[in-house]
């Protein structure tokens, strides 16, 4: 009963903790190293041209996935890449991608 009583405690201290873990530390999507090739595992791309996609907003990223994927959006490279994932797969990267830093901008 004691070990019981211990665990109860333990378990309702770290509630709070837990409640307010950073979105960063969720669990990486299982379809992002597609998405890592171009845009960067956190979102920070290194090639020219291709778009910083950490901490976009949620909607925006949702909305956009679903534009790539529907072709309103028209970048076959994009097409191709998330053609064949299925809502969530897009709900988890947009969730990904928008809990990410953004990176800070240079100073002149």
């Amino acid at each position: 009963m004691r070990i019981l009583s211990i665990a109860a405690l333990c378990l309702a201290a770290a509630l709070p903790a837990l409640a307010r873990t950073p979105p960063s530390a969720a669990a990486q999507p299982s379809r992002l190293g597609l998405c890592a090739g171009c845009h960067g595992v956190t979102g920070h791309a290194s090639m020219p041209g291709v778009p910083n996609l950490a901490g976009q907003p949620l909607d925006y990223l949702r909305n956009a996935l679903g534009q790539y994927r529907d072709g309103r959006r028209a970048v076959p490279l994009m097409r191709a890449a998330i053609g064949p994932l299925d809502e969530a797969d897009l709900d988890a990267l947009a969730r990904w991608y928008s809990a990410q830093s953004p990176q800070s901008q240079a100073q002149p």
